[in-house]
């Protein structure tokens, strides 16, 4: 091993439980982040592949537990997203542990009503 090098040790990932709804104006996207702050929290759009990344600041070590079911680890997922999505106006929040975003449609993938002329 050279001076550059470090010893790393596998962090665990999960998929975050995901719900997501489409109305005329653009997607709801709600991701269940428990364990995770606004600090340690990353949303990116790059070539319409929307990431999202969570981190948990657990010192595993230190616990010693009996018995888990709640499983402390890192959250990733990915998303492709179609070009209907203004990526420009996307909207992130974090609350309780649950990241809400907001991806509204460019204007023109919205729904229009058409006149009708007599």
């Amino acid at each position: 091993m050279t001076d550059t090098e470090q010893n790393t040790r596998p962090v665990r990932t999960y998929a975050p439980k995901v719900d997501l709804l489409e109305t005329e104006a653009g997607l709801r996207l709600w991701a269940d982040m428990p364990g995770v702050d606004e600090s340690s929290l990353e949303v990116e759009l790059v070539d319409d592949v929307l990431a999202l990344r969570g981190r948990v600041a657990a010192d595993e070590e230190a616990l010693s537990p009996l018995h888990t079911e709640y499983g402390v680890g890192n959250y990733e997922a990915r998303f492709r997203l179609s070009n209907e999505i203004d990526g420009g106006r996307i909207r992130a929040t974090l609350k309780h542990g649950v990241l809400e975003l907001e991806l509204p449609k460019v204007e023109a993938a919205k729904p229009r009503r058409i006149e009708i002329a007599a």
